[in-house]
C-alpha cells in the first residue's frame, strides 16, 4: 500500500490514463490516491470516473479530492505532476502573439517564445513544489509530465528534488512508427536512444542482431515513407539518425524547417502534428468545447482497461516489488551524456527497482547531435535562470537564443515582443512583479549622416586605403 498525489488531477487525459494504469497494476492494491487541483468539481468528475472502475471491479482502493496541495503531499510515496499554469488562456498567448511577429510555432509547449513562456509560468509553482516536498515526503519520487520536460527537470534539480524524473511517451509512440516502417514487431527491436526531450536521438535499430537503420533510410526514400515524416525524415537523411518526436514538434527546435515559407509549404505542410500553425493549441481548445456541455464520463463503461504505454504505473511497480523496469527518463546530467552540459537535464535509458533510479552513461553522441541538442539546451537554461529569479533580461534572452525565433526577428523586434507576452501573461507572472524588460528602441540614421572620427584598427585602415585607391 502506498499513497500516490496527482497534482492538476484535473486533467481529462493523463488522470484518467494514470489511474487505470495504477489500478490495473497488482502491487499497487490498497493504495490511497489523492487527487489535486484548484478547482474542485473537475477532481469530483475525476472521482466519479475513478469510483466506478473500482466499484465495478472490486479494487481496493482509496480515492478524496482535495484543493489543499499539502494535504495531498503529506506522506506521499509518489507525487506525479501534471498540470498547465494559465490553461488555454495563456496557450493562445504564446501561439498568437510570436505569429504576429512571424515566429511560426506548431506546437510552442518546449521551446521558442511558447515554451519558454511556459516555463516562466510553470517556475513559481515548481519551486513551492519543491519546498513542501522536502517537508512532507522527502522520500517520495517525482514522476514529471509538465512541459517543457527539459526545463522543468531542470529547475526541480535545481531545487534539490534528487529523486525526480521526467517522463515522456515520444520512444513508445516512436517505435511503433519504427516498427511499421520497417516490417519489424516493435517487441523485437533493440534500440539504445539518447539525447535531450523531445529530441531524442535513436542511436541503435537492430532486429536479431541486424542493423534496421539501412531498412528505414531506403524505405524514407520513397514518397508514401516520406509523406508522414517530412521533417524527421529530411533530418535522418542528413544527419544519419531517426529521433523520438513529431515533425510538427522537431520542426520547432532546429533553424531549418519553419524559418521561411518556402520550408513551411515544403516541410511543415501536413495536418496538425505533421506541422500546422498552432496544432496543439487548436487540439486542447477543440477538445476543450467538445466537453463544455457534455459530461466525458457518463460514457464511460466502468471497465478496466489493459495497462497503456506511460511508464509511470510501471515505475512504481519496480519501485514496490524491486523487480526492475527499464524506461526512457529525463534525469540530471551526472556524467551520463558526456559531451553535453553536466547542468542539463537529459533523456537517457533508464533502469527503475527499489533502490531508485539508475540512468545508463551513454559517453559521447555524435557531435553533430550534441550540438543540436545544445542549442535547446541553451535556451532551456536562459528560460530556468530567468523563470527561477524572477529575471526578464534572462528571458528575453532564452528567446533570443532560440533557434527558430532567432531566423525570424532582430534582436529589437524579439524585445517587442518578449514584453508584449510579458504584459499579456503577466496575471500569471508573479516572480516579475514590479520588474520590467529594458528598452533598446531601434536606432534610425538619418540620411547623410557623417560617422564619428575614431581610430581605425589597421586592419579597416587598409581596406579604406584601397577604397579611396578603388574610387
Amino acid at each position: 500500500m502506498c499513497k500516490v498525489a496527482i497534482i492538476g488531477a484535473g486533467s481529462l487525459v493523463f488522470t484518467k490514463q494514470f489511474l487505470n494504469d495504477m489500478f490495473g497494476t497488482p502491487c499497487m492494491e490498497g493504495s490511497t490516491y489523492a487527487l489535486m487541483g484548484p478547482t474542485m468539481w473537475k477532481l469530483e468528475k475525476m472521482k466519479q470516473y475513478a469510483d466506478q472502475i473500482r466499484e465495478k471491479n472490486n479494487i481496493d482502493a482509496n480515492i478524496y479530492c482535495t484543493t489543499d496541495r499539502r494535504d495531498a503531499l503529506e506522506g506521499a510515496d509518489f507525487v506525479v505532476l501534471t498540470f498547465l499554469i494559465g490553461g488555454n488562456e495563456a496557450y493562445k498567448y504564446d501561439i498568437d502573439i510570436p505569429l504576429r511577429y512571424g515566429v511560426d510555432q506548431c506546437i510552442g509547449d518546449s521551446l521558442g517564445p511558447g515554451g519558454v513562456f511556459r516555463m516562466l509560468r510553470t517556475a513559481p509553482l515548481i519551486m513551492e513544489l519543491a519546498r513542501e516536498i522536502k517537508e512532507l515526503c522527502p522520500d517520495a519520487y517525482v514522476l514529471n509530465y509538465v512541459n517543457p520536460m527539459g526545463a522543468v527537470c531542470t529547475a526541480l534539480h535545481r531545487c534539490g528534488i534528487s529523486k525526480a524524473v521526467g517522463l515522456c511517451h515520444g520512444v513508445q509512440t516512436t517505435l511503433d512508427l519504427i516498427a511499421g516502417y520497417t516490417d519489424v514487431p516493435k517487441d523485437e527491436i533493440d534500440y539504445l536512444n539518447a539525447g535531450i526531450n523531445h529530441m531524442d536521438w535513436f542511436l541503435k535499430l537492430e532486429h536479431k542482431g541486424r542493423d534496421l537503420y539501412p531498412v528505414l533510410k531506403e524505405n524514407m526514400e520513397k514518397p508514401e515513407y516520406f509523406k508522414n515524416e517530412k521533417v524527421r525524415g529530411e533530418l535522418m537523411r542528413h544527419c544519419g539518425y531517426f529521433m523520438t518526436e513529431s515533425s510538427g514538434h522537431l520542426s520547432e527546435y532546429i533553424p531549418w524547417f519553419r524559418s521561411s515559407q518556402r520550408a513551411l509549404d515544403r516541410y511543415c505542410d501536413e495536418p496538425m502534428f505533421g506541422g500546422e500553425t498552432g496544432a496543439a493549441l487548436k487540439f486542447n481548445v477543440m477538445v476543450a468545447e467538445k466537453f463544455k456541455n457534455t459530461d466525458v464520463f457518463s460514457i464511460e463503461s466502468g471497465e478496466l482497461e489493459q495497462r497503456s504505454k506511460e511508464y509511470c504505473s510501471y515505475i512504481m511497480e519496480a519501485v514496490i516489488t524491486g523487480v526492475p523496469f527499464k524506461f526512457s527518463g529525463n534525469v540530471a546530467n551526472e556524467g551520463y551524456i558526456k559531451n553535453l552540459p553536466s547542468t542539463a537535464t537529459v533523456e537517457v535509458p533508464v533502469y527503475a527497482d527499489r533502490e531508485g533510479f539508475h540512468p545508463f552513461v551513454i559517453g559521447d553522441l555524435p557531435p553533430h547531435l550534441a550540438a543540436m541538442n545544445l542549442s535547446n539546451i541553451t535556451v532551456q537554461d536562459l528560460a530556468v535562470r530567468a523563470a527561477m529569479e524572477g529575471d526578464p533580461e534572462m528571458a528575453f534572452w532564452a528567446v533570443a537564443m532560440d533557434p527558430l525565433t532567432s531566423t525570424k526577428l532582430t534582436l529589437d523586434e524579439c524585445r517587442k515582443m518578449v514584453q508584449e507576452m510579458f504584459e499579456a501573461e503577466k496575471k500569471w507572472l508573479p516572480q516579475f512583479e514590479g520588474k520590467s524588460l529594458r528598452k533598446a528602441e531601434h536606432i534610425e540614421i538619418p540620411e547623410g549622416t557623417v560617422p564619428r572620427e575614431v581610430p581605425l584598427d589597421p586592419a579597416l585602415a587598409i581596406n579604406n586605403r584601397f577604397s579611396k585607391l578603388a574610387e
